[in-house]
C-alpha cells in the first residue's frame, strides 16, 4: 500500500491518497478537487471510497464535487454529519467502531471523540490516520463546539495502546510535519503522556 500526502489549502491540511494497484482511497479530501482529480488521473487510480476523520469544514471543503463526480458516498461518523454541512445524499453515516473492507483496503475505524463528537481515527495496515485527534507532539483543540477535553484524553489513551511501530498520519502538517509513530508519541507527546499517566482516573 502506497500513502501519498497531498497538502492542500491555507490551513496546511493533509489529504491522504492510498493506492494499491489501481485501487485508491481518499481520506479527508478538501480544498482543491482539481488537483486531487489530476493526481488520480496521473496515477491511473480508480477511486473506491472516501473517508472523513471528522466533519470540520477544512477537512470536507469542496468535496461534494468530487463525490458526485465519482458517484460515491463518503463515510463519516453519524455525530459529525450535521457538522460537515454536506448534503446527506453524499454521505454514508455509521455509528461507532467499524471494520470495513473495500477492495484491497481493510479499514478499522476507532472512535476518538474529543476534538469533535464524531471524530475517528482510521487504522489501515500499519498506519493510523488521526485527523485532528493526534498530531506529532500535540493533540487537537478541545475548545470548540462539540469538543470535550475528557473525551480527548480517553481517545489519546486509546491510541497509545496501538503497536509502537504504528505509523501516525495527522490531519495537518503543523510545523511542517504530519507523520510520526505511536512509540515516539508515547515517549514524547506531553498530551498522550499525561493521558497514560492518568489512565486510572480517566478510564
Amino acid at each position: 500500500m502506497n500513502i501519498e500526502v497531498l497538502e492542500l489549502g491555507p490551513m496546511a491540511n493533509c489529504t491522504y491518497l492510498l493506492t494499491q494497484g489501481h485501487d485508491a482511497l481518499l481520506i479527508d479530501p478538501a480544498w482543491d478537487m482539481n488537483y486531487i482529480e489530476h493526481t488520480l488521473k496521473t496515477k491511473g487510480a480508480d477511486l473506491r471510497a472516501v473517508f472523513f476523520t471528522h466533519g470540520h469544514f477544512d477537512h470536507v471543503k469542496e468535496s461534494e464535487q468530487l463525490l458526485r463526480a465519482h458517484g460515491l458516498k463518503a463515510y463519516i461518523e453519524k455525530n459529525d454529519v450535521l457538522l460537515s454541512g454536506l448534503p446527506e445524499d453524499v454521505l454514508q453515516p455509521y455509528d461507532g467502531a467499524q471494520d470495513i473492507k473495500i477492495g484491497p483496503f481493510a479499514i478499522h475505524i476507532i472512535p476518538t471523540p474529543g476534538h469533535t463528537a464524531g471524530g475517528v481515527c482510521l487504522q489501515i495496515a500499519d498506519a493510523v490516520f488521526t485527523g485532528d485527534t493526534l498530531f506529532p507532539g500535540a493533540c487537537g483543540r478541545v475548545d470548540l463546539p462539540s469538543s470535550d477535553p475528557r473525551a480527548m484524553r480517553k481517545s489519546l489513551l486509546t491510541l497509545s495502546k496501538l503497536p509502537e511501530d504504528t505509523r501516525v498520519f495527522a490531519g495537518h502538517s503543523y510545523g511542517g510535519k504530519c507523520s510520526s509513530n505511536i512509540g515516539y508519541e508515547r515517549a514524547t507527546n506531553p498530551f498522550m503522556r499525561s493521558a497514560i499517566k492518568d489512565e486510572k482516573v480517566i478510564s
